[in-house]
């Protein structure tokens, strides 16, 4: 029974003696003038092991900042030991939706994410700097972030995901300060049919984007989502793309980022072997 007892004690120990590190890395972006705060988990083998490593950046939903992905998912820090790459969960300034906005030349965060931040990530950490090491995700307006800014930087990422992401922005002009990203709909109809990524499938080249997307069948977005998945299907463009029982939860995307993380480990292991 001691000897269990020890047992235990002994394999506990080593749990918290192997685990990620969170780095908050702030950027100073010189298009929008200010010092934005990043998260960065970093796996436990990074000290101990020489080499470069894959990164996956995790956008945020509307209305969270840099810290969400992590409160919303606590495992994130269990899961990069098990996956041996880097998350960074940048800041959107709550509403931002991830684009150079073309009315409030305070908000732009293509360029910030595009340029600025992965600048900085890779002199900060040893990173594969390559869109064979690079992926991209996010939740709700995350996921219309990840895929747009996927789809216009197809040279800086191979790989793209999105859960319950607001895939057309067009249905939803009176939310999530939109109209002050874009200018009303009405007298800005340009603005928002060219900064919805379900008009952008058109930039797709193939099978050279990997992506992965989802939706709960019960989720406001679901609509837009199956919309996307039925436009990539049109144009024969491949991807994985999951509907599942589930709404706009925290609940829904804890679950869903397990199956995303897969998706990306094999990605970036399948680049690693060519």
């Amino acid at each position: 029974m001691r000897f269990k007892i020890l047992l235990i004690v002994l394999v506990v120990c080593s749990v918290n003696i192997t685990a990620s590190r969170i780095d908050t890395l702030y950027v100073k972006s010189d298009v929008m003038k200010k010092s934005i705060p990043n998260l960065v988990i970093v796996p436990d083998s990074y000290d101990a092991q020489s080499g470069s490593f894959p990164v996956l950046y995790l956008l945020h939903g509307a209305s969270a900042d840099y810290k969400d992905w992590l409160r919303k998912v606590p495992r994130l820090a269990e899961y990069v030991d098990l996956y041996n790459f880097i998350i960074v969960c940048p800041d959107g300034a709550h509403t931002s939706w991830y684009f150079d906005s073309p009315v409030d030349p305070a908000m732009q965060y293509e360029t910030y994410i595009s340029k600025e931040l992965i600048e900085e990530v890779d002199y900060s950490y040893r990173t594969m700097k390559n869109r064979a090491g690079r992926a991209i995700s996010g939740l709700s307006m995350g996921g219309h972030g990840a895929f747009y800014l996927a789809f216009r930087h197809q040279d800086i990422w191979g790989a793209a995901g999105s859960t319950s992401g607001g895939l057309d922005i067009r249905s939803f002009p009176n939310n999530w300060n939109l109209a002050k990203r874009l200018g009303p709909y009405a007298e800005n109809k340009d603005n928002w049919e060219n900064n919805t990524v379900i008009n952008m499938v058109y930039l797709l080249e193939g099978s050279k984007l990997k992506l992965i997307f989802d939706c709960g069948v019960d989720d406001f977005f679901y609509d837009c989502n199956k919309r996307m998945h039925e436009k990539l299907l049109e144009r024969n463009i491949p991807h994985d793309y999951i509907e599942r029982p589930g709404k706009h939860t925290s609940e829904y995307w804890a679950n869903s980022i397990k199956y995303q993380l897969m998706f990306f480990d094999d990605f970036f292991d399948t680049q690693k072997s060519k």
